[in-house]
């Protein structure tokens, strides 16, 4: 079933397209990768998708709702949640803490009865604190909850980043560079985490730069290059493609 389709999507920066005409969909329960250059546009696209750029042109839906124009906070609701390429925690929270704040988009009770703590509210925030430690669980943080987040190791502190984004109960969720600064014992940990949050329901779209990750995690990749989609196909098919390549190389050699 097509979860998530856009046609046509494009943004511009005055007289810069950073994503030109961009058709593109997933499947759901797939894990789809986004790859290209740096510049290539694939932020952007994510942005677009998540309410804090409105594209120019063209339509985004998900699950049968246009995307387009709607705030992030009215995106979320929509069971869309997102991580970003730079770790954003409150670093003098707690692990806890940092998570729950994942779940207020879900929670129900009004500020009457948040002020004078009544019986639903106690029960919600009871609930919540026991999805909170079994998330902690399933992303490998058990028994860190009450430190800081600023305490964590870098791995660590991405793993409450998706801890925080599983915990508004997402149906897709954006993974933008997960494995950014990570070494390869860490990168194989998020790969069979991401492996894990598929096999729940959770359908996946992923930024990465790491070639063994995307090849390893992947059930279909798209490529982007000056904004442009070059690629896209199965991961056999991308690492044979010609375009694909010199894209890469290219860039490559005009850095040296």
């Amino acid at each position: 079933m097509m979860l998530l389709e856009t046609k046509g999507v494009t943004k511009r920066f005055g007289g810069l397209v950073a994503v030109s005409k961009m058709d593109f969909y997933e499947e759901e329960g797939r894990i789809y990768s986004i790859i290209g250059p740096n510049g290539a546009g694939k932020t952007t696209f994510f942005n677009t998708m998540t309410g804090i750029y409105r594209p120019e042109e063209g339509t985004i839906h998900f699950d049968g709702h246009s995307l387009v124009g709607r705030r992030p906070d009215q995106i979320s609701h929509l069971f869309i949640s997102r991580t970003f390429q730079n770790i954003r925690l409150f670093a003098t929270m707690t692990v806890i803490e940092n998570i729950l704040v994942g779940m207020n988009n879900r929670l129900r009770q009004n500020p009457f009865g948040t002020l004078f703590r009544s019986k639903a509210f106690r029960e919600e925030e009871e609930h919540a604190f026991q999805q909170v430690c079994e998330l902690m669980e399933f992303v490998g943080l058990k028994g860190v909850g009450d430190e800081l987040a600023s305490s964590l190791p870098y791995g660590g502190q991405r793993r409450i980043e998706i801890a925080r984004a599983l915990a508004s109960q997402p149906k897709l969720l954006l993974l933008d560079e997960p494995t950014a600064g990570m070494n390869p014992h860490e990168s194989a940990e998020v790969v069979q985490l991401m492996r894990t949050i598929q096999k729940a329901g959770v359908t996946v779209l992923l930024i990465e730069h790491d070639m063994r990750v995307i090849m390893g995690v992947s059930d279909r990749i798209v490529v982007l290059d000056h904004g442009e989609k070059i690629a896209q196909g199965l991961p056999e098919e991308i690492r044979k493609n010609e375009e694909v390549i010199h894209a890469y190389m290219g860039r490559r050699h005009a850095g040296a």
